[in-house]
């Protein structure tokens, strides 16, 4: 098993920033790409940004400019720096990690997704 901890978030007023962090641990055999998906009180998880073990990035296109993916391989680590930070960007982040658990299942490209429980991000008008 992979186990993912989260942390940074909280309460900020518009225009503010926050960093999130997610660790994996556990059972990691090789890692495809690391990110972050966010849902919002009545609405559907969306994907907000991903980051692969090559460091190509992909951002949802309203958080574009304001929000910067990174990783640190060493230590299975992503972070999210969020900038200029809107009252509609409040909702629950989640991490994601896809990973192939091992050499048999890489051989099959078959990958496993793995979820953080969420660290809510509240930003105030």
């Amino acid at each position: 098993q992979v186990q993912l901890v989260e942390s940074g978030g909280g309460l900020v007023q518009a225009g503010g920033s926050l960093r999130l962090s997610c660790t994996a641990s556990g059972r990691i055999f090789s890692i495809i790409a690391m990110g972050w998906y966010r849902q919002a009180p009545g609405k559907e998880r969306e994907l907000v940004a991903t980051i692969s073990s090559g460091g190509s990035t992909k951002y949802l296109e309203a958080v574009k400019g304001r929000f910067t993916i990174s990783r640190d391989n060493a230590k299975n680590t992503t972070y999210l720096q969020m900038n200029s930070l809107k009252p509609e960007d409040t909702a629950v982040y989640y991490c994601n990690v896809d990973q192939f658990s091992s050499a048999e299942l890489q051989t099959l490209r078959l990958s496993v997704d793995y979820w953080g429980k969420g660290t809510l991000v509240t930003v105030s008008s």
